[in-house]
């Protein structure tokens, strides 16, 4: 298969990268770096992506900037960081990917559990998280040719402890938990679902 991911610098997408490129071809996408340079917050900058990498069959996307902040001081402009980055960012990767995706394709986008369990000071996060996964719901009755549509909605990850502070109590998810959720949605036959790996 031939493989984009998004965010293929990060934390998620380099270890995803390294996993399925043993047995796929895979295309790195990163705002700074990969193989192809990408603003996902500017909708020509992901059309020319997609035309630089030419016919695919899978997306990955781990990308997704927010605002982190205290909400007292949170102004509307850094709210929409979230709106802009990991909301609109992640939906135009969709909306144009759909044009230049293989039939039978598969979307994965990036959500979180802060849908569902914030936390102080990821406000902007919560509601682009919470927005993915309507999306991804919608776009999954309307997508043709077969192609499916899933968002992986992981907690705080294992490798990324700079962000345990923010999530008390919460169990961090194994970098192997979720690769195997990002497995189950491009590989397996579900489509609309927001999957937790863990």
């Amino acid at each position: 298969m031939k493989i984009i991911i998004v965010g293929a610098t990060g934390t998620m997408g380099r270890h995803l990268a390294a996993a399925f490129e043993k047995e796929h071809e895979i295309i790195r996408v990163a705002s700074k770096g990969g193989d192809i340079p990408t603003d996902i917050t500017s909708a020509a900058s992901i059309e020319n992506m997609f035309k630089q990498a030419g016919p695919f069959d899978a997306l990955i996307s781990t990308a997704g900037p927010s605002y982190v902040g205290p909400w007292k001081t949170m102004t509307g402009k850094e709210f929409q960081k979230g709106i802009d980055g990991k909301l609109m960012g992640q939906v135009n990767l969709v909306l144009i990917g759909q044009h230049y995706i293989n039939p039978k394709g598969s979307f994965t986008l990036i959500t979180g559990a802060l849908a569902q369990e914030p936390v102080l000071n990821f406000a902007s996060a919560s509601a682009a998280n919470g927005g993915v996964e309507a999306f991804v719901r919608a776009a999954a009755i309307e997508l043709e040719n077969g192609i499916r549509i899933n968002a992986v909605s992981p907690t705080v990850i294992e490798d990324s402890p700079q962000y345990f502070p923010f999530f008390p109590g919460d169990i961090p998810v194994t970098m192997k938990q979720l690769e195997y959720g990002f497995r189950k949605s491009v590989f397996g036959a579900n489509t609309g679902q927001v999957i937790k790996p863990y």
